[in-house]
């Protein structure tokens, strides 16, 4: 299948500070997650996918469309939902007041029909109860929710969605993977997340950005195979493993190089992630 979004040596610098890039990169129908530690850059790709950002160099075409032509840029906005980091949601609207401005923005004109569509995107995300109130008064996984609504109207071909699952409890990140997975299955969607339980239970795959260059770019699970033979557990704390930790049956998982005669066992996302962003989660130490 062809790819929906093309990205040929893209790059963005902040003064003299190399944020991205180079990068080259195909995304088509699907999910792809984005991985990597903060500062690498995955915030700015998503803007620049976004074209809320523009890029220092380089190319990226939404089905043939360039970004870099104002022409191309109204062209994509038309096709794409984001979900920013940052929210900037208007407190004093009310939920079905946001996502209705939103659609208006979209050119969504004929009145009855823009409702409609906010009524079944409300609905979407669960918010149908609450669509009256002010977006001050909704908890944190609320706001994501009316976030992810408004990214829904229109059925667009691109989502870009960066940390969409920030704030939300169990039970709505897994409403979420159901929305997404049923978009997924006719469009291409690109979020970046920490959460690598999503990347496992959402995506089809993953790329890895590690300062502003794609370390990985593969399946979930031959992200995990990165970390084949290197995982294993014990009943104590082995001071030669790069990350571990006690788990809740009171052994301890390592990762790393294993000593003679470990009891390995299969890895995950998350320890490949680990053993590729050099070993150490953010935050830790070894």
């Amino acid at each position: 299948m062809s790819a929906i979004v093309q990205i040929r040596s893209l790059s963005r610098t902040y003064g003299r500070s190399p944020a991205l890039g180079p990068v080259d990169l195909d995304f088509g129908v699907g999910v792809t997650g984005l991985l990597g530690p903060n500062g690498a850059g995955k915030t700015t790709l998503l803007r620049i996918l976004a074209t809320s950002l523009a890029p220092s160099g380089g190319d990226i075409r939404v089905l043939g469309h360039d970004a870099g032509t104002p022409s191309g840029r109204l062209a994509i906005r038309r096709q794409l939902g984001y979900v920013p980091q940052e929210l900037g949601l208007y407190e004093n609207f009310t939920a079905f007041d946001f996502v209705d401005y939103v659609a208006i923005l979209k050119e969504h004109v004929d009145r009855r029909a823009r409702h409609d569509e906010v009524r079944r995107v409300i609905a979407e995300v669960d918010l149908s109860d609450v669509r009256s109130k002010k977006i001050r008064k909704l908890s944190g996984g609320m706001r994501r929710r009316v976030a992810l609504a408004q990214a829904l109207l229109g059925e667009p071909t691109l989502l870009v969605l960066d940390e969409p699952t920030v704030g939300l409890d169990p039970e709505q990140r897994l409403r979420f993977r159901q929305i997404i997975s049923r978009h997924a299955e006719r469009r291409c969607v690109v979020l970046s997340t920490h959460m690598t339980e999503d990347v496992e239970a959402l995506c089809d795959r993953v790329v890895v950005l590690v300062q502003g260059r794609v370390a990985f770019d593969g399946t979930p699970l031959e992200l995990a195979g990165k970390a084949a033979g290197r995982v294993w557990v014990g009943d104590r704390l082995d001071p030669g493993a790069a990350v571990s930790w006690r788990t809740g049956e009171g052994r301890h998982r390592h990762v790393g190089d294993p000593p003679p005669g470990a009891e390995l066992i299969p890895p995950t996302v998350q320890d490949g992630y680990l053993l590729l962003n050099g070993g150490v989660p953010e935050g830790a130490s070894a």
